[in-house]
């Protein structure tokens, strides 16, 4: 059996530092170019190190996973807006000085040629037990569907019915939630918002926007909107809100 270590980050810069730009490349372009995560990350790095966590084999990086502590009161109507909002929340809170009692997990990051060996559901459970640990009584997820790119111009509200004959979801990302125990809670229309020029989602999207309107991008799970007259693309991305405890 290999040998499985959870390190955090801080405790190990050098390994993440080896493993940092295979992490970023898991994701689309444009998702790197978020203004609220570029205003909050490191802040919340910082404040919630211990939730920042590598999955280690054999002294390899196989997984990574970071999670904010929040205040969150259980009820779907007061869950933060999405990503953004619960990353900008969880920092002002923790600026505040107020006593968190909600992990939100904000991402969980496979390795290349490791994918398909439960080690996301292990990461995922790390965390659990970390919250646990820390007196945090909810965890919940702005689940990113994996599949949701394939079907961009489908409302997340349908996507999140669709399951396959065994009962449990068509995507496979939110199945493995599902098999850790979490249920949906409801969707998070602007999760994420990336505004830029027209330019630079040509550069984000690889691909050109002659004129104004609506286009479906690769990887992104909702279209984008191209205003060439004002010379703006914005991209409000749909994720799906749900709870581990």
């Amino acid at each position: 059996m290999p040998a499985t270590e959870i390190l955090t980050t801080s405790e190990q810069p050098e390994l993440y530092q080896q493993v940092k730009v295979a992490l970023r490349d898991r994701w689309p372009a444009f998702v790197l170019h978020s203004p609220v995560s570029g205003r909050c990350r490191r802040r919340a790095s910082a404040y919630f190190p211990r939730f920042d966590v590598l999955l280690v084999r054999d002294g390899e990086v196989v997984a990574n996973a970071a999670a904010v502590a929040l205040r969150w009161d259980g009820d779907v109507d007061t869950l933060p807006e999405g990503y953004d909002g619960a990353l900008e929340r969880s920092v002002a809170e923790h600026e505040a000085s107020l006593e968190p009692d909600t992990l939100c997990v904000m991402a969980a990051t496979v390795l290349p040629g490791h994918a398909g060996r439960g080690l996301a559901g292990e990461v995922l459970t790390a965390l659990r037990g970390r919250a646990a640990d820390a007196g945090l009584r909810r965890v919940i997820v702005p689940v990113r569907p994996s599949l949701k790119a394939r079907y961009p111009l489908t409302p997340m509200e349908d996507f999140a019915r669709w399951t396959r004959a065994d009962g449990l979801h068509l995507d496979p990302w939110i199945r493995t939630h599902q098999r850790l125990g979490a249920t949906v809670l409801a969707t998070a229309p602007r999760s994420m918002v990336i505004p830029g020029t027209v330019a630079q989602w040509e550069e984000w999207a690889g691909m050109a926007f002659p004129q104004t309107g609506r286009y479906v991008v690769p990887d992104a799970l909702d279209p984008v909107e191209i205003d060439r007259e004002r010379d703006r693309g914005t991209y409000c991305e749909t994720n799906l809100w749900m709870r581990h405890m």
